[in-house]
């Protein structure tokens, strides 16, 4: 296995893995600003607040882009295997 095609399936695996999780991630985000605003304005400092919308909607987002996770992870399996007998050797 060549020192190049190791860095090309490493990076390919990094940029999938950021890829498919940046939905859940950026949700994430966004829910915690908006709660954020919302605890500093109404002064209430619950540590369930936070953490249970979070929760809920990582979920939601996790039920709708599922089908395309699982495809985008398909095509990358198929393409480590179509590559597997570059890096045996």
């Amino acid at each position: 296995m060549s020192e190049g095609l190791f860095i090309d399936v490493f990076s390919e695996a990094i940029r999938t893995i950021l890829f498919l999780s940046s939905p859940m991630l950026l949700s994430a985000l966004l829910v915690g600003l908006i709660i954020a605003v919302f605890q500093a304005t109404t002064q209430i400092q619950e540590a369930t607040l936070a953490f249970v919308p979070k929760l809920i909607v990582i979920f939601l987002v996790l039920m709708m882009a599922g089908p395309w996770i699982m495809q985008s992870l398909f095509e990358f399996t198929m393409s480590i295997f179509d590559k597997i007998d570059l890096i045996v050797r």
